[in-house]
């Protein structure tokens, strides 16, 4: 992409504008949906499980049930992302949504073990796993949905936004869950409260159902349907056999992605309590501006994908994310007062995320775009996702740094990445 004057850059209809705004609020809901769980983990597990054994047992089987949603990414991902190639955009993106809310308001109305028994656990596993498949198809749905309405040049800023509703959802969720512990005993939140956000969820995802009633169908979908351009067969199928190399470099920028915002915003709060001894609600807060300042990032790096091309973005991004992290996890400890800055610029830099899905969307032919990013992203998200936390732990058993050498291991990689990115941008030049 060229260093274009902004003036050349067309700007974003109000049509457009309507189309990210409801589409990134229809995210963050969605988002704080599937995220909410873990901000009650301790509480299900102790609800939902035998009363009696171990509780590491418990917190065990809770968070195994929690991992549950992402392995059920990619099932429901794909499914979610076959129907969108053949049928349509809008179609799957609200029903993704509708599945979320569903699954949501269904934990919230769940008896647990002490009126129905071992059926419990089976529910909200079932509940769960629901989960998983709708957020499956939501995350790369709406990046393909935005970026085939606005005008090419603007891609960037609408997967930046998008995203930045994403991770807006994290912020409400974790608002949300400090409103509930700080507004009701543990007796009540254990009696009764625990359902509250997991109602709010429901209602959340219901109205996004009907805001997202208001979208139209991509224009590119229609005009593929009018030219009887759509995939033939099965839309994974041709991604696996003509663009395996895509695919590759697609899971390894997730794996950046799920890295560094599974260490550096999900992580590094109970991190900072257990390695550098910050207290609990220290840490919350800095969090809550980490991801604050992360959604602002998302914009941000959006932004400057159009401007200046994704290659050169993505890695500068990824240095300056590596040397926000270096500088958190070495300085911290010796100097807490430093905490609340620091974390906020490693919250900023994580933005350089929001490259990823425009890289993405635009690697993969339109006809079989939403089953290439949803086969790339969900697969990878599942395997990194998953292992990152379990990956990281062990290794601070021999390495008190291993967290922040995990993330400058994947911005090293990124930075290569972005530099194949250039390439690939000079050759594309007319």
């Amino acid at each position: 992409m060229t260093d274009m004057p902004l003036r050349t850059v067309p700007r974003l209809s109000r049509e457009d504008m309507r189309t990210l705004g409801l589409s990134a609020l229809g995210g963050a809901l969605e988002f704080y949906d599937f995220i909410i769980f873990v901000y009650f983990v301790v509480v299900l597990g102790n609800l939902f499980f035998p009363p009696g054994i171990p509780d590491w047992l418990v917190q065990l089987q809770a968070f195994g049930i929690f991992a549950a949603g992402y392995l059920a990414r990619p099932l429901g991902g794909i499914v979610l992302a076959h129907f969108g190639d053949k049928l349509g955009r809008k179609r799957m993106f609200t029903l993704s949504i509708f599945l979320m809310a569903i699954s949501t308001f269904g934990i919230a109305c769940l008896p647990t073990f002490q009126t129905i028994g071992h059926a419990a656990p089976i529910l909200l596993l079932a509940m769960r796993v629901l989960q998983g498949a709708a957020i499956g198809g939501e995350v790369p749905g709406a990046w393909v949905f935005v970026s085939e309405h606005v005008p090419a040049k603007r891609v960037g800023l609408a997967c930046g936004i998008l995203t930045a509703g994403l991770t807006a959802g994290i912020l409400l969720g974790s608002l949300v869950a400090t409103a509930i512990n700080r507004s009701f005993s543990p007796q009540d939140i254990h009696d009764y409260a625990w359902r509250i956000p997991f109602l709010l969820g429901g209602v959340f995802g219901f109205c996004a159902v009907y805001l997202r009633s208001w979208l139209a169908e991509t224009p590119v979908f229609q005009q593929m349907k009018a030219r009887k351009a759509l995939a033939e067969g099965l839309p994974v199928g041709v991604v696996l056999r003509r663009h395996g190399r895509t695919v590759l470099i697609s899971m390894l920028l997730t794996w950046l992605l799920s890295g560094a915002i599974v260490v550096v915003i999900l992580m590094t709060p109970t991190l900072l309590q257990t390695r550098y001894g910050i207290p609990a609600p220290t840490a919350l807060t800095a969090n809550s501006f980490a991801t604050f300042f992360l959604t602002a990032g998302c914009i941000i790096t959006g932004w400057l994908c159009d401007r200046f091309g994704a290659g050169r973005v993505l890695g500068l991004g990824s240095a300056a994310l590596g040397a926000a992290c270096l500088a958190l996890y070495y300085t911290v400890g010796a100097r807490p007062d430093l905490l609340l800055p620091l974390y906020s610029l490693a919250g900023l830099t994580v933005g350089i995320i929001s490259a990823v899905p425009f890289i993405m969307v635009r690697a993969f032919p339109p006809s079989v775009a939403f089953s290439g990013v949803s086969f790339s992203y969900n697969v990878a998200y599942a395997v990194f996702g998953g292992l990152t936390p379990l990956a990281v732990t062990l290794a601070l058993q021999i390495d008190p740094f291993a967290h922040a050498h995990y993330i400058l291991a994947l911005c090293v990689l990124g930075s290569v990445i972005g530099s194949l990115q250039i390439v690939k941008e000079r050759q594309a030049r007319p």
